[in-house]
């Protein structure tokens, strides 16, 4: 998650450092014209943070701006008209492990934390996807103002913590494809179930899921795709963590306190920084759980992005590729 791929921000103040890469260009363009009605469609009512928002007829020109709503939408058969690179891909946004392309070309980039609304417009959608966001009144106004069904953050949730189910959930309802979503869901949940059986050293065994920044370190709370991911596979966040947790997804660690990510098993990533620069910190290097080669740095940028992307297509290829590094590691 640029030199590396922009994953979830440690903390609110990093935010706008972190996710600032998404691009527009270009100006409004001229939108066919969309089509009439579905006679087969039944209108769906989809719950959200604002309240219930019902998607009269069948979408056909969706514009996907949430964190992983475009893959999600590819992976339900859906070619979004507009979308937007919450992880710095670059190009048409999406990454290596998203098999459904773009056809027959990428749509426009329509921005992340500011929208471009006079090119949104040009779009003429009648469907926006804003799954996993900021969830910011603003925000929902102001895209809402267009006229068409807005489906934001779900009820209850913080911001940029939509789950991967209850994205899939979301757009699945929104876009009448419910059933493919709960097939995506079934065949994710049971990759997870095979691989703890797998690995019955994960179960019950202590994890920090944390983060090195230019700003320094951080580990990521309950909650948080990240720690879910682990969780989901056996592990329990580390409770000297989870005792700090605040109204945040992550808490700060000051250089002093590096003994805050000592665990069964250390997981790190970097932002905005070289990998390499966190494996020859020496103080890093200290932490008895590094010491001893029971830790885990994302090194891989694809990998890297697929695990921050917590979605129902990204998560697969992140199992696949770190379970392995991870199974290695716990048994040191």
């Amino acid at each position: 998650m640029p030199a590396r791929p922009r994953g979830p921000v440690l903390a609110t103040a990093l935010l706008s450092a972190v996710l600032m890469l998404a691009g527009c260009s270009g100006g409004p363009s001229a939108a066919p014209d969309v089509p009439a009605g579905d006679a087969d469609w039944t209108p769906v009512t989809v719950s959200t943070a604002f309240g219930e928002v019902t998607v009269p007829q069948r979408p056909q020109r969706v514009v996907t701006l949430g964190w992983g709503d475009a893959e999600v939408a590819l992976a339900l058969g859906v070619q979004p008209v507009g979308s937007a690179d919450w992880l710095g891909v670059g190009g048409d946004g999406l990454g290596e492990w998203v098999q459904q392309r773009y056809e027959p070309e990428p749509p426009p980039m329509l921005g992340t934390l500011d929208v471009n609304m006079e090119r949104l417009a040009g779009l003429a959608p009648d469907l926006i996807l804003d799954t996993r966001a900021s969830g910011a009144p603003d925000r929902y106004e102001q895209l809402s103002g267009l006229g068409v069904p807005v489906i934001s953050i779900p009820e209850g949730a913080r911001q940029y913590t939509t789950t991967w189910q209850q994205q899939l959930d979301l757009i699945g309802t929104a876009l009448g494809e419910r059933p493919k979503a709960q097939r995506l869901r079934a065949d994710l949940e049971a990759k997870f179930a095979r691989a703890a059986r797998e690995h019955p050293e994960f179960v019950g065994a202590t994890s920090v899921v944390g983060a090195r920044t230019v700003r320094g370190f951080g580990a990521y709370v309950d909650g948080t795709s990240r720690v879910e991911f682990m969780r989901a596979l056996g592990f329990r966040n580390s409770p000297a963590i989870q005792e700090l947790a605040g109204t945040g997804f992550s808490v700060p660690i000051s250089q002093e306190r590096l003994d805050l990510l000592d665990a069964d098993l250390t997981v790190m990533t970097t932002i905005g920084l070289d990998p390499q620069v966190l494996i020859d910190d020496p103080l890093y290097r200290a932490v008895p759980s590094v010491r001893e080669g029971r830790d885990v740095v994302f090194t891989d940028d694809v990998v890297s992005s697929a695990f921050a992307s917590a979605t129902a297509v990204g998560i697969p290829y992140a199992l696949d590729h770190l379970v392995p590094r991870l199974a290695e590691a716990v048994s040191r």
